[in-house]
C-alpha cells in the first residue's frame, strides 16, 4: 500500500462564553480512513475478489465531551465492519497515555458496514486471500490505528463551551429476519419478531445555537448492498451521515450502531434503496434536532468492564471430523481450532466488553461487544425506564454474534452458523444473557452512584 491515503481533519470552532453553572464542552473531528488501494471487503463469503473503487468515503469521527468537573470522554465512530480488540486495546492504551483518558471514558463503535475493508485477522474464514491481499489487510490495519488516535486528539483538541441535547426519533425500515420455517431458522423476514425502531439524537450545539454534531444511532444491519457490490461505502449508514450534514453544513454527524445483530434493512439489495433507507433516517434525525429536545447535564462518568462469556464445550475430535466436511468454511474453521489445539491454547470463553457513558441528566451510552441482537437493547430500555438511553452493539470489539437463551434455542445463523465464519469454536451457552445482564448492570450502577 505505497499510496498516502487522504486524510481530512474537521475540526469546529466556535465562540467562548462565560463560565455558567455546567461549564460542559464538546468537541468532534473527522478523519477519511478510506482505503487508497483496492482492498479485501468484509461481511460477505461470497465475495472473490478485492474491492473496485470508491462509492463513497469512509470516515472515523470523534466526539469528545467534558463536564466542567473533571469528567471526560471520547465517542469513536467509524464506517467499517468491527474493531477488533487488536486495534481498540492498542488505540486505547494510546490514548490513556497521551491524553490522560480512563479506558471507561473511550468508546469505539462501527457502522457494521459490508461494503468496507476487511480489518481484522478472525473473519479470514470467510475469505481466501492470496499473501499480496493479505498484506494490504496488515497494511491498512496498522495505518487505521494511527488515524483513530489521530480523530481522538483532534476532538479533544477542539473541546469548547457547548449545550447538549437529547431525544428520539424513528424510522421504520429494520425487519426482523430470523425467520422461522419447517426447517428452522433462516435469514429472511419475520414479521411477528421483535424490532426496535427507535432512534436515539445526541444535539451539540455552540453558544450561539449552531449546531456542531450530532451523534444518533439505529438498530439495523448495514447490508442494503449486497454482496454482488464492490465498491466502497458505508451504505445506509454513511448515506444517513452526509444527508444530516448537508442539512447542518457545520456539524459532524456520527452514526452509532446500536443491537441490530438480528435486523436487515428492508427492501435491500439496490444502491438507489441504500440511499433511500440513510436519506429517511438522515432526515428524521434532522427533524429531531430541530426540536427543543431534552437538555442534558450534570457529572460524566464512565465504566468499562469485560466479562467472560463460556463456549459450549467442545473438543479436538470434533474438528478432526468437521475437516472431512464438505463445507469449505467449516474446515478452514476447524483448521484454526486443531492449531489452537496443539498449542494448548484452546479457546472455552470470551472476554467481553460491557461500557457504559452518562451524564448525570439526560444521556445515558450503554455500548457493548459484539453483535449484539435486538433483544438486549430492549431489554435495557425495560431494565431502566427512566434513563435517557443509546444501546449500542458493534463496541470496542466485535468479535462475533452475542444472542440471548431464546435464541441459542432457536439455533440458525446468528447463534451457530455464524460462529464457523469470525472463527470461533462454536456457540455460547445460555449462560450468555443472563452474564451479559449482570455486566451492564453492574457498569451501570458505578455510573449512577
Amino acid at each position: 500500500m505505497k499510496q498516502a491515503i487522504p486524510v481530512l481533519i474537521f475540526v469546529l470552532l466556535t465562540p467562548a462564553i462565560g463560565k455558567g453553572k455546567e461549564n460542559i464542552k464538546a468537541g468532534a473531528a473527522k478523519i477519511n480512513i478510506t482505503p487508497a488501494v483496492p482492498i479485501w471487503m468484509s461481511g460477505y463469503a461470497a465475495r472473490t475478489k478485492p474491492s473496485e473503487g470508491v462509492l463513497a468515503p469512509l470516515w472515523a469521527k470523534a466526539l469528545a465531551l467534558e463536564d466542567g468537573r473533571g469528567g471526560r470522554a471520547v465517542i469513536v465512530t467509524t464506517d467499517l465492519i468491527g474493531l477488533p480488540r487488536e486495534v481498540t486495546d492498542v488505540v486505547a492504551a494510546q490514548a490513556m497515555e497521551k491524553y490522560k483518558l480512563e479506558r471507561g471514558a473511550v468508546v469505539f463503535n462501527s457502522s457494521h458496514t459490508h461494503t468496507g475493508p476487511v480489518v481484522r485477522g478472525n473473519l479470514s474464514v470467510m475469505g481466501a486471500q492470496s499473501p499480496e491481499q493479505r498484506a494490504v489487510v496488515a497494511e491498512y490495519g496498522e495505518e487505521l490505528k494511527g488515524k483513530l488516535l489521530t480523530a481522538i486528539g483532534a476532538a479533544l483538541g477542539d473541546l469548547s463551551p457547548a449545550k447538549l441535547s437529547f431525544d428520539y426519533g424513528e424510522a421504520g425500515f429494520a425487519v426482523n429476519r430470523r425467520q422461522m420455517t419447517a426447517k428452522g431458522v433462516v435469514i429472511g423476514m419475520n414479521a411477528e419478531g421483535p424490532v426496535n425502531h427507535r432512534v436515539p439524537v445526541l444535539r451539540v450545539t455552540a453558544p450561539n445555537g449552531k449546531v456542531r454534531a450530532i451523534l444518533f444511532g439505529y438498530a439495523c444491519h448495514n447490508t442494503t448492498l449486497t454482496a454482488e457490490f464492490y465498491k466502497l461505502s458505508g451504505d445506509y449508514a454513511g448515506f444517513a451521515q452526509a444527508e444530516v450534514e448537508r442539512q447542518f453544513p457545520d456539524a459532524v454527524a456520527l452514526f452509532v450502531q446500536l443491537c441490530g445483530g438480528d435486523q436487515n434493512p428492508n427492501p435491500r439489495s439496490r444502491l438507489e434503496l441504500a440511499e433511500q433507507h440513510g436519506k429517511s433516517l438522515g432526515a428524521e434525525v434532522a427533524r429531531v434536532a430541530q426540536t427543543a429536545m431534552q437538555p442534558v447535564s450534570g457529572r460524566l462518568r464512565a465504566e468499562y468492564q469485560t466479562v467472560a462469556l463460556p463456549f459450549a464445550p467442545h473438543t479436538r475430535e470434533q474438528y478432526e471430523r468437521d475437516l472431512k466436511d464438505a463445507n469449505v468454511y467449516k474446515v478452514r474453521r476447524a483448521e484454526m481450532m486443531l492449531k489452537q489445539y496443539d498449542e494448548r491454547r484452546e479457546v472455552r470463553q470470551l472476554q467481553y466488553p460491557v461500557q457504559a457513558i452518562r451524564f448525570e441528566k439526560g444521556f445515558t451510552l450503554v455500548a457493548l461487544g459484539g453483535e449484539v441482537v435486538v433483544d438486549y437493547g430492549l431489554w435495557a430500555q425495560r431494565e431502566w425506564p427512566k434513563e435517557r438511553l443509546m444501546v449500542a452493539g458493534y463496541s470496542n470489539d466485535v468479535a462475533c454474534y452475542i444472542p440471548t437463551a431464546r435464541i441459542l434455542k432457536e439455533g440458525g445463523y446468528e447463534p451457530v452458523d455464524s460462529m464457523i465464519y469470525y472463527g470461533q469454536p462454536g456457540p455460547f451457552t445460555e449462560e450468555v444473557e443472563p452474564r451479559i445482564h449482570e455486566g451492564m448492570r453492574q457498569v451501570m450502577r458505578r455510573v449512577t452512584k
